[in-house]
């Protein structure tokens, strides 16, 4: 799967595209070669990264403070870094 790899400290990083203001939080499927969220948050003040991270920890009920966001603080396009979860269980949440 590209939309996700091992980083050099074991974490894993995951290429998302965010659509904020949605009617629900959600994996949306892929789209292009990143994971799709859906986000009830805005896209103000930052409401839809906090959103974004805690919707992420929760998903793969990991620590919040397990999730970072590497890049994209303005874009729709981010990369999210997690740790303390591992590829098999990551790739058997999105096949559900």
């Amino acid at each position: 799967m590209s939309w996700f790899h091992i980083d050099k400290d074991g974490g894993f990083c995951l290429a998302l595209h965010i659509q904020p203001g949605a009617k629900k939080s959600g994996v949306a499927g892929l789209y292009g070669e990143a994971l799709k969220i859906r986000l009830a948050a805005p896209p103000v003040d930052g409401k839809a990264n906090a959103a974004l991270l805690a919707f992420v920890a929760e998903w793969l009920n990991v620590p919040k403070q397990a999730v970072t966001l590497k890049s994209g603080q303005t874009s729709r396009q981010k990369v999210v870094r997690v740790e303390g979860v591992d590829a098999g269980a990551l790739a058997a949440l999105v096949a559900d």
